[in-house]
Order: structure tokens, then C-alpha cells, then sequence
């Protein structure tokens, strides 16, 4: 177990927001599976938004908004009933915005779980900024529920891992894996400039570098093989030229990807790494995100 951040686990409820939208409905169903699968409360959030009053709203206004919560609620939790009967389903009306609520309503050992945009927003946004503040924040994992069609499961969990801190992600995803049903493929994608030095130094630094990167991924799966010894766990190793690209082609072919969150504390733009952005905005199946330290 990796010492660089607290131990994830999946022992916690289940928390999904809910809106009523298409991507928020598609989101319960993912997590009212999960539930299922891992033996976990579920645990559905409306966020109303209502805490500091309006100039627009009334207090029979805020009463119908409230109504309308209700009923979308109670909506929710009669569909993650049927099809997780024996998963416990609580849910909980908040006044707060959609991320605070999300935030505020998750356990330290828990999951959430958003659609990747709500009624919100503007259609031509991937990833709505509800579904980029839980994941910029939460301190447990956040699982981003992408739109589109259903796909046939592949019965594959795909985790990303580069360096030791992945490790826990590693564990995640393993029992993710074992919970489904399903095997575990590590991809491990680096990148190698090869603009330095002459045609000669290049070509051996790459050699050596893909050497020593298939040594390291191994290192950091053999824990998990260890821990997991009935998962099948393969793992791979790619020289890219864009490690987003990498990862985002291979969702195209698993049910879901566990990833480390790697969170930037420049002030300026997004506090998510670029690789995580990019996998967010574009991976065809549900990302699963790992907070580091």
C-alpha cells in the first residue's frame, strides 16, 4: 500500500446526484449497479440551491422548487429499487449547490458518482462544471458517468498507472474488478522525446527507458496480484506520443477506467492535470477518479 495518500477503499455508500436529466439518470443506474455489486448503501442527493434565497424566488416559489426535488427524488430511489432490491436506498434533499451538496453528503470512505453534464450548461459541454468541481474536490473517488448509448460489458476494468502513487488506484481498480466480475488491465503509457542528442543516444535512452518503465509497472502490480490472487491481471506498457490519447482509445474497448487524479495547484486554469481533462472529456465508458495526496 502506497504511503503518499490515505487508503481507498470501497466499503462506503454510494452517493449520486440526481436532476432528473438523461446523464443524471444514467448516473444512478451505474451507481445503483455498483451498490449492488459491492454490497453498499445507495444514497441519491437533489440539490435544490436554494440556501441563500433569490431576488426571483419566493417562499412559495422556493416551497415548489422543493416539491419538484421531492418528486424527482422519490422517482429516483422507486427506480434503484428495482433494479437493486436488495441494496439500501436513502436520499437526502440539499439547499446548497450541486457540488457542496455532493461533497458534503460523501463519507470519508465513500464513492460519488455524477453524469458527465445535467439540465445545466451548455449541450456542447462534455464534462459540466458540476461533474469538474466534485472531481477537482472530493477528497474519496468520483465516478464520471459519461452519455451515449448502452455498450455489451467487456467484463474488463482498465487502470491507469504510472508511478508509486498509483498504487492505490491500483487497489481500487482491482477491487472494482473482483466486485464485477470482471479482470484488470494496467496500461501504462510514457512519453519519450526524441528530439535530444544524436540518432544513436536516442534509440538506447528508449530502449532503456521502456526497460526500466516495464520493470516499474511491473513492480507496482505485483502487489495486487498478491492481494488479488484469483483477478486476472495483465498488464502493458506503451511508448506514445500522447499518453491522453493512449488511454483514451483503450476505454473504447473495457467498462470502465480507474485513474489517479493528479490535482494542479497553479492558480490559473483547471486544478486537474491535462491527461486527466482530456480523459474525462473524451473516454467512451464511466472514468473512475483516485484522489492523490
Amino acid at each position: 500500500m502506497s504511503g503518499t495518500g490515505s487508503s481507498v477503499t470501497t466499503t462506503g455508500p454510494v452517493v449520486v446526484g440526481t436532476d432528473g436529466s438523461d446523464h443524471a439518470t444514467r448516473a444512478l443506474r451505474w451507481a445503483a449497479g455498483e451498490a449492488a455489486a459491492s454490497g453498499r448503501p445507495l444514497r441519491i442527493v437533489y440539490a435544490t440551491e436554494t440556501s441563500h434565497g433569490s431576488p426571483y424566488l419566493s417562499q412559495e416559489d422556493i416551497q415548489e422548487v422543493d416539491g419538484l426535488a421531492e418528486d424527482v427524488l422519490e422517482e429516483a430511489a422507486a427506480l434503484a429499487r428495482r433494479l437493486a432490491p436488495a441494496v439500501r436506498v436513502t436520499t437526502t434533499l440539499c439547499e446548497n449547490g450541486a457540488t457542496e451538496c455532493l461533497l458534503g453528503e460523501a463519507d470519508p470512505d465513500a464513492t460519488i458518482v455524477v453524469g458527465s453534464r445535467g439540465r445545466g450548461g451548455f449541450v456542447s459541454l462534455l464534462v459540466g462544471s458540476v461533474s469538474l468541481g466534485v472531481a477537482a474536490r472530493s477528497p474519496v473517488p468520483v465516478v464520471v458517468v459519461p452519455g451515449g448509448a448502452d455498450r455489451e460489458p467487456a467484463g474488463v476494468v482498465l487502470a491507469a498507472a504510472r508511478d508509486e502513487r498509483d498504487q492505490e488506484t491500483l487497489r481500487l481498480a482491482a477491487q472494482l474488478a473482483e466486485h464485477n466480475g470482471g479482470a484488470l488491465r494496467v496500461l501504462s503509457a510514457w512519453v519519450f522525446l526524441a528530439n535530444v542528442g544524436s540518432m544513436a543516444t536516442m534509440f538506447e535512452d528508449a530502449d532503456r527507458l521502456a526497460a526500466d518503465q516495464t520493470a516499474a509497472t511491473a513492480r507496482l502490480v505485483e502487489p495486487v496480484r498478491k492481494e488479488f490472487p484469483d483477478l486476472t491481471v495483465t498488464e502493458r506498457v506503451v511508448r506514445a506520443g500522447s499518453v491522453s490519447e493512449v488511454l483514451v482509445a483503450a476505454t473504447a474497448e473495457v467498462d470502465m477506467i480507474v485513474i489517479g487524479s493528479r490535482r494542479r495547484t497553479h492558480p490559473v486554469g483547471s486544478p486537474l492535470g491535462s491527461v486527466t481533462h482530456a480523459v474525462l472529456h473524451h473516454a467512451h465508458c464511466p472514468v473512475v477518479l483516485v484522489p492523490h495526496a
